[in-house]
């Protein structure tokens, strides 16, 4: 097995996700929270365990030197633009709110990623943001703050 860089890859989110997982056994538990059958630490946990699998199937599988893709074969622009997106994203949550930040976000998503049908993007981003939304703040009482834009225009 040679170390090319896909496996350098996963080798180190192979590292990352064992150490992911260590830290969330830090996470403070309320009292009685032991006897839950999901409590703070359930997710890490589940992430870690996941990031730990698919990293060690990635260093098992990955492909040979010969193989592997040259740099000059990968397309960097929408890498490029989808971190730059994920940014705009992140700093718009406080003034869009939820609903209209995450909608915005997955249709510039879908239109870096080359999907060019509006009607298709539109609907799919507003159908799985509000059953995503619904979800979060009406079945798991999870507050979502609406936004100051929101916020202003209706008090």
């Amino acid at each position: 097995m040679t170390l090319n860089k896909e496996r350098i890859g996963a080798l180190f989110f192979l590292v990352l996700s064992i150490a992911y997982g260590y830290f969330g056994s830090e996470i403070k538990l309320h009292p009685g929270d032991e006897y839950e059958a999901m409590t703070a630490r359930t997710v890490p946990y589940f992430l870690a365990l996941l990031g730990i699998g698919l990293s060690f199937f990635l260093l098992v599988t990955g492909k040979s030197h010969d193989e592997a893709e040259t740099s000059e074969q990968r397309e960097w622009k929408p890498v490029a633009l989808l971190i730059g997106l994920t940014l705009v994203y992140g700093l718009s949550l406080d003034w869009l709110g939820f609903l209209l930040s995450t909608i915005l976000f997955l249709l510039g998503g879908f239109y870096i990623l080359g999907e060019r049908r509006w009607m298709v993007n539109l609907s799919v981003s507003i159908i799985f943001v509000s059953i995503f939304w619904y979800s979060l703040t009406q079945l798991l009482e999870i507050y979502l703050a609406p936004g100051r834009l929101f916020a202003g225009l209706f008090g």
